[in-house]
Formats: C-alpha cells, structure tokens, sequence
C-alpha cells in the first residue's frame, strides 16, 4: 500500500524583501483563523494598515534569522523531510508544504495527487492545536483535497503535544546546557487571543473556568493553553525542574491574549533578583522569528536590562533525530490504526 506523509508548517516570506514579506503578512493574515473578525474589517485592518506598517519592520526582522540558504524554518522543514524518508519502508514517501507561500499546499498536493497514494496521512508539525495553527491548515488540506475527482484515504493527526519522543526530543534539547547553573526556566509558547480557546468549550463558561493549569480533562484536551501547561509539566518533570513559569509571547493588538505573558513576565524575574533564565519554546519544532530574533535577542536584551546577567534560549528541534523519530512514529502509529480499522470490516 502506498502511503503519503505531507508535514505542514506554518509559512515563511520567499525572501526579506519588503515586498515579499508583506506579501506573506497578507496571505497569513487575511486568514479568518487567524484574525477571526469581520472579514470587511479584517480585510481593512490587514491591507490598509498592518501590511503596510509592520512589513518594513518585519523585514528587518527576518534578515537577523536569514541564512545564506534562505529561511531556516524552510531549510530544517526540508531537511527533516529528507531524514523522515530515510528511516521509513520503501511504501513511503514524504512530502513538505507551508500553510502559506512557498513551497505551496495546493502545489504539493497537486504532485501528490497525480502519485495515486492509497492513504495521505497529514502531519502539521504544531504539537499543540490550535484554531490559528492545526485548524487552518488541516483547513486548508481539506478545501484542496475536496476537488480531487479521486479522494483516497485520508488520515489527519491533530496534536501530540504529550508523545514520548516530542517530549524526549526537547528533554534533550534541555540537556544540552547546565540547568543547574540556572536561577529560573521558563516554557514560553507562542500566544493566541483567549477567544479563540473560548470557542473550545460549549458549556458557555470561558477557557480561564476550566483550570488548564492543572492537567488535562475530557473537557479542555483539544484547548491550546491546557496542552501548552501539559508539555512544559512533562518536560519538567523528566528534567527534574521543580520551578518553572509558563508564559506566551508575541501578541498583536489589544484584545485579551493568553497569560502570563512573557516579555512581561522575563521582565519581572529580572527585577525580581534571577539573573540567569533558560528559556524553553517547545510550541516551535524550527527555529523561526519568534524564537531566534524575539527569545533569543529581544527578550534577551530586556531581561539584560532590568537587571539579568544572561538569557539563554533553547534550541529548536529543527533536525534532531529523536524529533524525526517522533514523527514517523506518529505517521506509523496512524497508518497502522487505519489498517486495523480496514481488517475489522472484511
């Protein structure tokens, strides 16, 4: 049986050109699971006045985190496609896309539908799930995939925020540094506006009623803060760290966005006497402008201002084996339920 494996992350500018990054801010943004209002008003608010504004500074931005090869969450995607490949029978092939610009969803799709695969397993490489993220993308897929005049079986994996390897990967990641030479750690996951964990309930109390902080129920398992608190309690506890604050960085706007958040948070420790602070980011699996350029310089920089001596940022996953591993256990484990599940109807 043939089998596909397509992994999706989020997008990346093709290039730091102004042009090219306000390019991608639109295409992300006009997303309605990104920026879930009116879609006259977001469409107002994207192209009249963030593209405009914010690319030339974003721009900026993402030459800091350019690579002479390109973006590195395009080069470590494609990398990790190729060792994924490696370690898989001969009956797989893997493919990789981005959610927006380039290497296209619809582009690799297309390719993947004139291969005549049995089963496409979709893999978005966002362990935890979220509306923005997960949804918009297995989203997208569908929209696509719908217009085939021959759909074959499709298997989509949501999240695997708790799985052993993920875990292990960044367990490891954390290993490579001293922890004991740290005086806090800090899990700092990207951020998301609280109406959008809100809209996971539909007992009509808000996310803030449903004690995320505390573990995982049948109630919140699918609510982006409640598996964001189990990842970090996971990796602290194979780390043996006892103290630890979760925290969610990169809001825009002024809506309520999850708390704590972190730059506001990292500034506070720094007044508050620690002076050396580990940072974990494990909702990105690649290193991108949220962990290199916001993590490790800008929040480096504030915590180095209020008093911190050194700020140290994790690593990304990017291509460790243990996180390849991850994932063809995941796509694996998905195939061979949905050969168990075919075998019980015959």
């Amino acid at each position: 049986m043939k089998t596909a494996i397509l992994l999706l992350n989020l997008g990346t500018p093709d290039s730091t050109k102004t042009s090219d990054v306000r390019k991608y801010l639109r295409e992300f943004l006009m997303d309605g699971r990104v920026i879930d209002i009116n879609p006259v008003g977001r469409w107002m608010l994207v192209n009249l006045i963030i593209a405009p504004f914010r690319a030339p500074k974003s721009a900026k931005e993402y030459r800091k985190l350019w690579t002479p090869q390109g973006s590195p969450l395009l080069l470590h995607g494609l990398k990790v496609k190729e060792d994924l490949q490696k370690i898989l029978p001969e009956n797989y092939s893997v493919e990789f896309a981005m959610r927006y610009q380039n290497p296209s969803m619809q582009s690799v799709l297309e390719k993947m539908s004139r291969a005549n695969y049995d089963r496409i397993i979709i893999l978005p490489l966002y362990p935890q799930n979220a509306s923005s993220t997960t949804g918009s993308s297995l989203e997208k897929a569908m929209q696509i995939i719908s217009k085939w005049w021959v759909i074959p079986e499709i298997k989509m994996i949501s999240q695997y925020y708790d799985h052993p390897k993920y875990i292990q990967a960044f367990v490891e990641r954390g290993r490579e540094h001293d922890l004991k030479s740290y005086d806090h750690v800090v899990f700092s996951f990207h951020g998301v506006p609280e109406r959008h964990v809100d809209k996971v309930y539909f007992d009509n109390r808000p996310c803030k009623d449903h004690h995320c902080e505390e573990g995982i129920t049948d109630e919140n398992k699918f609510c982006y803060k409640a598996t964001c608190y189990n990842t970090a309690k996971r990796i602290a506890a194979e780390l043996n760290i006892s103290e630890y604050t979760v925290v969610f960085q990169s809001r825009l706007g002024r809506d309520p966005w999850l708390e704590p958040y972190a730059d506001k948070t990292i500034e506070q420790l720094a007044k508050n006497g620690v002076k050396r602070l580990l940072v974990f980011s494990p909702a990105f699996v690649a290193d991108c402008l949220e962990t290199t350029v916001e993590i490790g310089e800008a929040y480096k920089e504030m915590f180095e201002e209020h008093g911190g001596e050194h700020l140290q940022l994790v690593n990304s996953l990017n291509d460790h084996p243990t996180w390849v591993e991850c994932l063809r256990d995941l796509a694996m484990q998905s195939d061979r339920k949905s050969t168990r599940l075919n075998s019980s109807h015959l």
